[in-house]
């Protein structure tokens, strides 16, 4: 017995001191993840709401150094943080991290306990008695905050005065469009859902508001070809006061959608739109051009200049193919809604699933 104790007992201990090293490089691996996903998302956030490199990764050390990796701090420095790009190849892949770029996006810092970095290698409890003192983790999180830059650009042209599926005017050409029957209201009710949506976002977006028609005159008021609206804001009420008045007044003229995509254009690129944000456009038609250029020429303008437009078409009388069209060449989607509650729901969506921070 004493011979087989002497033989099996130093197996014994080599089996214990692998189990309980395992276990703690687990925990140090879980605990490393976890700080390094906390500073890249305090980076990326930073990133995204002061839109300054230096803070953000002032912000990321700092997230880092709050949390404890194997009993100590995780110490981050400069070159161990990244900032650049995250996007996606199409619309279902996988975010893709590219360091630099023009519209910085992302945060990727590389969490290392290594002999070379700031905190040093992770002791090992029993590993030397197998000849190992330490062990040497890493781990890189990426956080990318997706903020965006939105413009809706809306018709106000004489035909959003008719009810969905004919050209009754509910209510009389020269009174306000009636809240609930006419094109007009629904559309007021959609943006006022859209509004609310960004409201519960976990994000900051701005928002700004044009709308647009043909220069008029109808029932002794003067109206313009495309006005902005709102420009762009972190607070919506401009826009939910400019959507009160404008509901308060019949609309009138032709359909212009190239003026309104150029006053979107302008609202986007105004000192006011942050640089790193994502461009966005939702413009939304219920008839089909009749005055102007061609809208697929001021959509491909805005795409050069990285802006994307989301379409949305309200009864059977839009323009399908040149909307599509206006949305393809920028890189956007297009929507249909056959009747008011489907455009609430359009609104709704394309606000609830603008992206959100994302960890890689």
């Amino acid at each position: 017995m004493l011979v087989l104790m002497a033989v099996t007992l130093p197996l014994v201990v080599i089996m214990a001191a692998f189990a309980i090293d395992v276990a703690w490089m687990q925990l140090v691996r879980t605990e490393l993840r976890t700080a390094t996903d906390a500073a890249s998302r305090a980076g990326a956030k930073t990133l995204s709401l002061s839109q300054d490199e230096v803070a953000a990764r002032a912000a990321a050390r700092d997230a880092a150094s709050r949390n404890l990796v194997a009993g100590t701090p995780l110490q981050v420095i400069d070159p161990e943080i990244e900032i650049g790009q995250g996007r996606q190849a199409s619309r279902n892949s996988r975010f893709v991290f590219t360091p630099g770029g023009q519209l910085k996006n992302a945060v990727r810092v590389n969490g290392n306990r290594t002999a070379s970095s700031a905190g040093g290698s992770v002791d090992l409890f029993l590993g030397r008695v197998m000849g190992v003192n330490s062990f040497e983790p890493t781990q890189v999180a990426t956080a990318t905050q997706l903020d965006r830059d939105i413009c809706l650009v809306v018709d106000r042209s004489g035909s959003m005065m008719r009810d969905l599926v004919s050209r009754n005017v509910p209510g009389g050409a020269c009174n306000p469009p009636h809240p609930t029957l006419s094109r007009w209201g629904g559309l007021n009710i959609a943006v006022a859902g859209f509004l609310a949506e960004l409201d519960n976002t976990s994000q900051l977006e701005q928002c700004g508001l044009v709308s647009y028609s043909q220069a008029d005159t109808k029932c002794g008021l003067t109206f313009t070809t495309s006005d902005i609206n709102a420009e762009l804001d972190f607070d919506y009420q401009t826009i939910r006061n400019e959507m009160a008045r404008l509901s308060g007044q019949p609309t009138a003229g032709f359909t212009n959608i190239a003026a309104g995509i150029d006053n979107g254009i302008l609202v986007l690129t105004d000192p006011r739109a942050r640089p790193f944000a994502v461009k966005t456009m939702v413009l939304m038609t219920d008839g089909r051009k009749n005055r102007g250029i061609e809208p697929v020429i001021s959509a491909r303008r805005a795409s050069a200049l990285d802006i994307t437009i989301h379409t949305v078409t309200f009864s059977d009388e839009a323009d399908f193919p040149r909307m599509r069209a206006v949305a393809r060449d920028s890189g956007g989607e297009h929507f249909h809604a056959p009747d008011s509650a489907a455009l609430e729901a359009i609104f709704r969506q394309i606000a609830s699933t603008l992206p959100v921070l994302l960890t890689d």
